[in-house]
């Protein structure tokens, strides 16, 4: 019986992906914002309907990115403790220090009642994240940051697919940065995106990413932000296939649904949103139960994740430590269950039953 682990990437028929491969080839182009990548992304910006869509290399610089665009090198970024550690990277990359603000623990996403409290005079951005694809109040966080002449920059790397309020969840904030990582339910393989308002602001995030030059004129401190041809090539293979993705998943967390109702914690469902079904994440009672039906899991070769595991203020290289319990709690009870279109109904009732036996 083969392993099951948390996730397992979507590859499209090997045939639609070398024909892609073949365009490359004749074409010669490698890099440098070639015809495979420039069709990737006007694809992509026409699906989530956005004003600026930037493919870059991975989801951690396009946050990287983002920051530097928007001038924001120093000072304090409220954001959450509740996210991957890619969230909190890139704001110490920047040599910012992240201000955690606890989540609330009905979606797991930064509680915005919070936010005002913990900003200071050396607060220049809010950064939250649409945790596991669900959304964040983004009218208050737009209204706070307003208030106070903030940048908003969301970590949507969950959110693709995800719409809001009649709106693509991509598509909220200054900047909105995308994963597009092997384990996403849309990927490129590895890659990221950055969906930017401003267009000047956008202007300079293309310069930035382009090592901050055009031809012999260099205008400003870049880096090497660009995505291959060959990751773009995998992008327009799969990309035919979105609808069936999210499809797919959705019946799997049907299933978990029917199976699980009623005996395990889940996020609240929120009216507004149209859910892309990229995570099905549970709640334990307490991090005894947790390693208890892990154990039991484990014993079968099936592997959920602790996601997010640990809350981000608990970082061992952070100066400060700041106290978020809800996070904290959270952290020690939630896991993601496996989740990818490939996954047999037969083994997702086998899950279930593991998990109901082991409470």
């Amino acid at each position: 019986m083969c392993k099951i682990f948390v996730t397992k990437p979507y590859l499209p028929p090997q045939d639609e992906y070398t024909s892609q491969v073949e365009k490359i080839f004749q074409a010669c182009q490698l890099t440098n914002q070639g015809p495979r990548l420039r069709e990737l992304e006007e694809k992509i910006q026409s699906f989530l309907k956005v004003p600026h869509f930037q493919y870059v290399t991975n989801g951690t610089i396009a946050l990287q990115l983002a920051l530097e665009a928007l001038d924001i090198r120093e000072g304090e970024i409220i954001t959450t403790p509740f996210s991957y550690v890619a969230t909190t990277s890139s704001i110490l990359w920047q040599r910012c220090k992240p201000i955690f603000v606890d989540i609330e623990p009905h979606n797991f996403t930064i509680d915005v009642s919070k936010i005002e409290a913990a900003i200071t005079s050396k607060t220049r951005a809010i950064m939250p994240v649409h945790v596991f694809g669900y959304a964040c109040d983004t009218e208050q966080i737009e209204n706070i940051a307003r208030k106070h002449g903030l940048k908003v920059i969301y970590d949507a790397a969950h959110a693709f697919a995800s719409v809001y309020k009649g709106r693509s969840l991509c598509g909220y904030g200054d900047v909105s940065t995308l994963s597009f990582h092997a384990t996403k339910l849309y990927h490129t393989v590895e890659g990221g995106a950055c969906i930017v308002r401003d267009e000047i602001v956008n202007t300079k995030l293309d310069l930035i990413k382009r090592f901050g030059h055009n031809g012999n004129t260099h205008l400003c401190l870049g880096i090497n932000g660009k995505q291959s041809e060959f990751h773009a090539a995998m992008g327009l293979a799969i990309w035919p296939h979105l609808t069936e993705i999210v499809q797919a998943r959705k019946r799997i967390s049907a299933e978990y649904d029917e199976l699980l109702a009623g005996a395990i914690g889940r996020p609240m469902e929120q009216k507004d949103l149209l859910y892309n079904y990229a995570y099905y994440p549970v709640l334990f009672k307490n991090e005894a139960q947790l390693l208890r039906v892990f154990a039991a899991l484990e014993k079968e070769d099936i592997y959920p994740r602790r996601y997010f595991y640990p809350s981000l203020n608990t970082l061992p290289y952070l100066q400060e430590k700041q106290h978020c319990p809800v996070s904290e709690d959270i952290c020690s009870r939630i896991a993601c269950l496996p989740l990818y279109p490939a996954l047999a109904i037969t083994d997702v009732r086998r899950i279930a039953h593991i998990i109901l036996e082991n409470l």
